[in-house]
């Protein structure tokens, strides 16, 4: 596989999908709910996506599809040595509230969910984000690196609430509440992925999240690797699939163990 290749053909989709989302930007957004009032998704999002699977599944037949609206498409799971992952607009709900801050995050893996190559494009600031296996971590093409913080006090973290925080006590709040006395900034920016590219060119020195999906963090896991960062489960760990475990923390290395002591220690 040539990862270069396969690298700079997703930043030219990616790109295209941004133009599709800001044509459905600068118009009405339609929109409907899905798992409840919290959880939305608009015309922009499926439109977008169709673009992206569409292009895949020409362009990598033996591979597998993952798309946040469309379900599985492509090779047959249970034999494709590829999966692709994609979030056609992460941030939906700030897209559809006119909150200037979303992307697209599209992501190739091997069948373990090891990622290979990862793009993030954030259309409003025309700002891309990318990464190779063994190759590095870019934005806009220059070499972008995890921050060199050390203390905790002095970091910016990032993180997110899940959708059923309505009727769940494991909502992030008590574990927000252990961050923000001890950070200099906590935010809550509502894209995931521009969390962890945040994260990987030194915006932020950390971000956590629980109940996501690999759709969401699967690219921006490897620009955090490939920029010099760590990236693992609340317990620390990174085990087989681990971005299958519905939680990460991503971070510059040197204050992800003070992350994992908040989160594992109420």
């Amino acid at each position: 596989m040539d990862y270069q290749a396969i690298h700079d053909h997703i930043i030219t989709l990616a790109r295209r999908a941004g133009g599709v989302i800001m044509d459905y930007y600068d118009q009405p957004i339609e929109q409907t709910t899905k798992a409840n009032d919290a959880d939305i998704v608009t015309t922009a999002d499926k439109a977008t996506e169709k673009v992206i699977i569409s292009e895949l599944l020409q362009t990598y037949p033996t591979h597998h599809i993952v798309g946040e609206e469309g379900g599985g498409q492509g090779a047959d799971p249970d034999t494709a040595d590829y999966f692709w992952y994609v979030d056609p607009i992460d941030g939906t709900t700030n897209f559809a509230s006119k909150i200037p801050h979303f992307s697209t995050s599209i992501a190739l893996a091997d069948n373990t969910l090891n990622p290979l190559v990862g793009v993030i494009y954030d259309p409003t600031r025309d700002e891309l984000f990318s990464a190779i296996k063994g190759e590095g971590a870019w934005c806009d093409g220059a070499p972008m690196h995890v921050s060199t913080t050390d203390d905790l006090s002095q970091a910016m973290v990032t993180s997110g609430f899940p959708y059923i925080k309505w009727t769940s006590e494991d909502n992030n709040l008590a574990e927000w509440g252990r961050f923000v006395v001890k950070v200099r900034g906590a935010r809550r920016t509502g894209s995931a992925s521009l969390d962890a590219a945040y994260v990987a060119c030194g915006r932020f020195e950390g971000y956590w999240e629980r109940y996501i999906h690999a759709w969401d963090i699967c690219a921006g896991a490897l620009l955090v690797q490939e920029a010099g960062g760590t990236v693992t489960n609340y317990a620390g760990e990174t085990p087989p699939r681990y971005l299958d475990a519905r939680e990460i923390v991503m971070s510059n290395g040197h204050i992800h163990q003070d992350m994992v002591t908040l989160l594992t220690h109420s």
